[in-house]
């Protein structure tokens, strides 16, 4: 009969802020040594999985920091995702039906993965010691043995019996200290929240006591989906009760069993734990990162390396010191830290704006004062006007192509920024820019290629509707900046021209590809012809916003939903599946644009259906790191955690626009994450579930982006 070791993972840590966020919880963390106490605890369970397998259950938000975790180890596990949390009986539930389903004899060894157990073989032993009670259809609890009475967790009273192995009497909630004094007296222990019990024993017993979370678990599991080497548990278990194990079955059951165990044991759930289970000075002192203690004792210090922190005639103090918070606490009011947590602003590093005003000058500064120059520098290249394709962290170019969407957006950028009257040689550039796209990128048919080297010659020369969309927008642009040169009203016409190769015989335009009939490139082709449309192109541009409207708005966005559809046949019937997504960037850019558009026309389905995009677009948006995620499944469930920079413009503006002030501040605090980087001017372009940032260059493609954003905050009075 296998052993298979269950690491739950769930769980916040509040109370260990700032250090421990949504994004980056506790147990991912090191707390008291140079690894996490989820490493700590894989390692500690391993080697029990001697014929069965380690199984790890989180949340899918956290999936690269437990394969990155993992991979440091090298240990393998099967890994189990929650679309979203449900608490620990569902979580559970899934762990024990999937080794239900793989060997249906086998036991279950379920462990937290933030606990700190130093004499990990102790451990080990406990459950060995365990093993012949669960064959037996008991579930066993490990009852730690109480250092000293303590208000933090619960107790178990265990019963009477010869053998080591006890039946539970009660379990009973945190005590106040008085009890907890009598408790310890009394003999009872406390309850680590680890047991083990064969799996088909838990499932039975939630059929009975929860059987809506043993339903839902099990078809999770049947539906549940590989990515990667881990596994998405399927849409079933949105619909399992929100209950914890305790409740739903450890204090119904009559098959709970305790193990008394001595060894040292901490839930690591406050600062003043973690001080305990650390290493400590002479006297009594943690201090981790550049800190220095003078006249101090029994404190624990925490700091980045490039933050100086110097305590000087304190004790029994937590200092806690991140890029963008720092706790000081008494140890003795350690329980409290999670009102603090609950009253922090959400997100990360980062200004901390509390007004639109606010927002608006910061990013005004930063546009002016670095973007702007950055990349009319370094971003411009002066031997043959073209721009880089991306530019490092640190400011430095880089570009393996130069592609025409890139080009055109950066044509656009300059070229609104002469028209908007920002100083600097911004017209020439845009216009140097526009020259080396139309020298090396037109084709004979007045379309765009795709790509090509710096140097000019084509590497892809496909034609694409979502090129030459931007091809227009930066005619727009390059117009308004010089209303007076026929050229741009020429340019402007003949790439209207050229759009009508693309047309499609029932209405709209054929992209090129295995994705012919989107909604992207039209909302591209919209966003240019309203453009055109205000810089004074005349009724053909007027006429062109239309037809994409009407598309929209009768073929494109579900009229009872709201929800956006990306992919359609040839008939411009939403495809489902996969093709049918639904991306919170396009929801929030669209409400944008069909709320400009209906505002323009006097037509009351703009802002309607705005309104309903936004919505949509809200349920996207991840209120802990305060940014939209990419992707969601058309349940509205997130599909994709990653969080590209591009969403967070998009929403910034569609929040202006629709004057959702606290929605915008929140937005503009979101996307200014993206611009914390060593040289001012760039940015990073994807957030991890974890709310870290993936190392790459910041792709030019996002500054039209950015720039869109900062010029709808700018159109607040000041």
């Amino acid at each position: 009969m296998s052993v298979y070791p269950v690491i739950m993972c769930g769980g916040s840590g509040t109370r260990l802020w700032p250090a421990s966020r949504p994004w980056l919880p506790k147990q991912f963390i090191p707390l008291t040594g140079a690894r996490s106490s989820f490493q700590e605890t894989v390692t500690r369970v391993a080697p029990l999985a001697q014929d069965g397998r380690v199984l790890v259950v989180a949340g899918v938000a956290h999936k690269a920091l437990i394969e990155c975790q993992l991979a440091e180890l090298g240990v393998e596990a099967v890994v189990l995702l929650e679309p979203e949390p449900r608490d620990s009986a569902a979580a559970i539930a899934a762990a024990c039906a999937w080794i239900e389903a793989t060997e249906p004899e086998a036991v279950a060894v379920i462990v937290s993965a933030d606990h700190d157990i130093p004499d990990a073989e102790a451990f080990r032993a406990a459950v060995r010691d365990t093993l012949a009670g669960a064959r037996d259809g008991a579930i066993v609890t490990l009852g730690v043995t109480p250092a000293e009475p303590s208000t933090a967790y619960g107790y178990i009273r265990p019963g009477d019996g010869s053998q080591a192995v006890k039946p539970v009497a009660a379990f009973v909630e945190k005590p106040d200290a008085e009890r907890a004094r009598a408790y310890v007296a009394e003999g009872f222990l406390w309850n680590s929240g680890n047991f083990v019990a064969q799996a088909k024993t838990l499932m039975d017993e939630l059929a009975v006591h929860a059987p809506g979370v043993a339903e839902a678990a099990r078809a999770a599991v049947a539906e549940a989906e590989a990515e990667g080497g881990v596994r998405v548990l399927g849409r079933p278990f949105r619909r399992a009760p929100k209950i914890s194990i305790d409740y739903a079955v450890m204090e119904k059951t009559d098959r709970a069993a305790v193990l008394p165990v001595s060894f040292r044991w901490s839930d690591v759930g406050a600062w003043d734990a973690v001080l305990a289970a650390s290493a400590r000075d002479g006297d009594g002192n943690c201090l981790g990162g550049d800190v220095q203690a003078v006249r101090s004792s029994n404190v624990l210090v925490r700091a980045p390396g490039d933050i100086h922190v110097a305590v000087v005639g304190v004790s029994d103090l937590a200092v806690v010191v991140e890029s963008d918070a720092v706790l000081v606490c008494g140890l003795g009011a350690s329980q409290a830290v999670k009102d603090a947590a609950a009253g922090a602003p959400p997100g990360g590093s980062g200004p901390r704006f509390r007004t639109v005003e606010a927002a608006r000058d910061w990013y005004d500064l930063w546009l002016r004062t670095a973007a702007l120059p950055l990349w009319g520098t370094v971003g411009a290249d002066p031997g043959n006007g073209g721009f880089r394709e991306a530019l490092t962290a640190r400011g430095e170019p880089h570009e393996p192509r130069r592609r025409a969407r890139s080009l055109a957006r950066q044509a656009f950028v300059f070229a609104t920024a002469a028209a908007e009257g920002f100083d600097g040689p911004w017209l020439q550039l845009a216009i140097g820019g526009y020259d080396f796209l139309v020298r090396h990128g037109r084709r004979p048919d007045g379309l765009f290629v795709s790509a090509m080297t710096t140097e000019g010659e084509v590497r892809d020369d496909t034609g694409h509707l979502y090129e030459h969309a931007f091809g227009l927008l930066a005619t727009s642009a390059l117009h308004r900046a010089q209303p007076d040169e026929p050229r741009w009203l020429e340019e402007g016409q003949l790439l209207r021209r050229a759009l009508e190769m693309l047309r499609h015989d029932t209405g709209g335009f054929r992209e090129v590809g295995d994705q012919p009939f989107q909604a992207n490139a039209h909302m591209h082709l919209f966003e240019a012809a309203l453009a055109w449309e205000a810089a004074g192109g005349g009724a053909p541009w007027a006429a062109l916003a239309d037809e994409v409207a009407e598309l929209a708005l009768g073929r494109f966005i579900d009229p009872e939903s709201g929800v956006l559809r990306e992919f359609f046949d040839a008939g411009w019937a939403a495809m489902e599946g996969e093709a049918g997504l639904v991306e919170p960037g396009h929801q929030f850019e669209w409400a944008w644009l069909l709320q400009r558009w209906g505002a323009m026309r006097g037509d009351p389905r703009g802002p309607a259906t705005a309104r309903r995009l936004y919505d949509v677009g809200c349920r996207g948006v991840d209120p802990a790191r305060e940014v939209a995620v990419n992707a969601l499944w058309d349940d509205l469930s997130v599909r994709d955690g990653v969080a590209r920079l591009w969403p967070q413009t998009e929403r910034l503006k569609a929040a202006l626009i629709l004057g959702e002030d606290d929605d915008a501040v929140s937005a503009a605090r979101g996307l200014a994450r993206y611009l914390q980087t060593p040289a001012r001017g760039v940015w990073r372009d994807k957030m991890r579930p974890d709310g870290g940032f993936v190392e790459e260059p910041a792709p030019s493609t996002s500054f039209y982006h950015l720039l869109m954003a900062i010029l709808e905050l700018r159109g607040r009075p000041g």
